[in-house]
């Protein structure tokens, strides 16, 4: 008798690099630009774990953990960014 399994991938808001290149190019785009990469970058995560057996609500779930890995990113960036230009005064 075959068993239905379940499909467990590598959460995708552990997977750092995806993480590192969606926000250096967010650092670098803007406006339009930025807005249709991130678009992009989002349906196309969507559907490969579609493609991987992913229901619905797990393939938002993991989108949305994502996204957020992103945003945390840039923030920390950011604050980087803002404590190093803070030192040179």
């Amino acid at each position: 008798m075959t068993k239905r399994s379940e499909v467990i991938a590598f959460p995708v808001k552990n997977r750092l690099r995806d993480i590192q290149r969606c926000a250096d190019m967010l650092e670098t785009l803007h406006g339009d630009q930025a807005n249709r990469f991130w678009r992009d970058e989002c349906r196309a995560l969507a559907a490969h774990l579609t493609e991987l057996g992913y229901d619905e609500t797990a393939m938002r779930e993991e989108v949305m953990e994502f996204q957020n890995a992103v945003q945390t990113t840039l923030w920390a960036q950011s604050q980087t960014e803002e404590a190093a230009r803070r030192d040179t005064y």
